[in-house]
């Protein structure tokens, strides 16, 4: 597939470091001419400095006959003209574009082939407000993940001494809970992986993944940890888009407080919020968090935009007595430190994005991607289309569906009901397939698989 990205920051660049391993044919364009360049020395990309937004650049771009344009610059209106360019001028196929402003998004009508011709839009703010909230919803999930709108979702979790699973074979959760729909699709212990078994113990430290039912979620996290309580307060530091998108979805249902440092934005966030109190100050200020009783908060969410504030400040809440705490950092390279801290978890908004981006480059209809383990693996909702004749999953049963190595199929939703499927369950025209990968190496086989035949188009 040939792929033109606009903005080589740090979506742009984690965007073309994912597909530029997949044999498509990436070019990347950027003003900076040097960030370009460290880019072109790593990867196996072309690169084009200019403005994204101008015809003349995307034509040197390749733009007449790519496949997708994906704008992802700083500027949400160089990312709408250039999808509006690239309509006009060269018909491009597929349009991505990085909306970040919430006074566009809350006006749908002028996207469209109608108006200003995006296919799809990614707020990051947006995602990363629904990605914490979910974290807030499962006290003790280090990631939770929605797979065919909410019906299956992924959770990660970290085994506790004292879970009844723990120092138990995988095979005794089935035992211990017959009816509930659940998988565990893979284990992390000491940073590598290993293959779930029946026979496979589970340790306390383990890093595990499971596929669920909804409604079945905290009965399967109940095994592996005793489960935190339901948090009730909330400190969120930094009153910025996610901040206050976070807070406006909380306010209704827990005690938030929210601190910001700028007077005129603590105003305006006093203004547009309803039950949450706004506090002028620092989150890194020892004496305002021992007034607000960090002591007794349940959650403390670390969302300024500056990744070393919220380092620090998620630190001192956890060193006051915060009982979880959270840190949005943006840098990649330092969320591997954060999580070797007292930080209970890192958000990473490029790789929140990325997994939203994935999910629309994507070969056969594969309408959910989540990666994982910074990339290292994904997770994906493949539909399987088609009929035996002319689709490579239809028909057959799941062991005799040749997925790569480290693949296997977690869950499989058919219509409204979710199937955890055995070796001899047998996939369906339409079904929704659930696959996890260990190796996202092994994504473009399961393309393969999910693309039908000549006979079906």
């Amino acid at each position: 597939m040939k792929i033109i990205i606009l903005g080589a920051g740090q979506v742009g660049t984690s965007l073309a470091n994912s597909l530029s391993s997949e044999a498509n044919d990436i070019t990347v364009v950027d003003v900076d001419g040097v960030r370009l360049n460290l880019l072109q020395d790593r990867l196996d990309l072309r690169t084009v400095v200019g403005r994204g937004s101008h015809p003349e650049v995307l034509r040197r771009a390749g733009i007449e006959d790519a496949d997708m344009l994906i704008a992802v610059t700083n500027s949400d209106e160089t990312n709408m003209v250039a999808c509006q360019i690239a309509y006009t001028l060269f018909h491009t196929p597929r349009k991505i574009a990085r909306i970040r402003s919430q006074r566009y998004l809350t006006e749908p009508e002028i996207f469209g082939n109608h108006a200003i011709p995006i296919d799809m839009m990614i707020s990051p703010e947006q995602l990363v407000t629904d990605y914490i909230r979910h974290l807030i919803e499962y006290p003790g999930a280090l990631q939770v993940l929605d797979f065919a709108n909410g019906r299956v979702r992924l959770i990660v979790l970290m085994a506790f001494h004292g879970g009844p699973l723990v120092g138990h074979k995988l095979k005794t959760l089935a035992e211990r809970l017959p009816n509930i729909k659940a998988r565990v699709v893979a284990i992390y212990r000491n940073n590598r992986s290993i293959l779930p078994q029946g026979e496979t113990f589970i340790d306390a430290g383990d890093e595990v993944f499971i596929l669920a039912a909804d409604e079945d979620i905290r009965k399967v996290m109940l095994e592996l940890r005793r489960l935190d309580q339901d948090a009730h307060r909330i400190i969120i530091s930094g009153g910025g888009n996610i901040g206050k998108r976070l807070a406006l979805s909380l306010e209704k249902r827990f005690q938030v407080k929210i601190i910001e440092s700028n007077q005129s934005r603590a105003v305006t966030l006093s203004e547009d919020l309803g039950k949450a109190t706004v506090l002028l100050g620092n989150g890194c200020d020892e004496e305002l968090l021992a007034e607000e009783n960090i002591s007794s908060t349940d959650i403390f969410c670390a969302l300024t935009n500056y990744d070393e504030t919220n380092f620090l400040s998620a630190m001192l809440a956890k060193k006051m007595g915060a009982k979880k705490v959270l840190a949005l950092i943006n840098r990649t390279a330092y969320v591997d430190l954060v999580e070797s801290s007292s930080v209970d978890i890192a958000i990473s908004p490029e790789q929140i994005t990325l997994s939203s981006l994935l999910t629309h480059v994507r070969r056969g209809d594969v309408v959910n991607v989540h990666s994982l383990r910074r990339g290292a693996a994904e997770a994906i909702e493949a539909v399987a289309h088609g009929d035996k004749q002319t689709s490579r999953v239809i028909g057959r049963t799941v062991e005799n569906i040749p997925l790569p190595k480290g693949a296997n199929i977690g869950a499989i939703v058919r219509g409204d009901e979710v199937i955890v499927p055995h070796h001899d369950t047998e996939i369906a025209a339409e079904d929704h397939l659930i696959i996890f990968l260990v190796d996202k190496s092994g994504i473009s086989e399961v393309e393969r698989l999910f693309s039908v035949g000549i006979a079906f188009l």
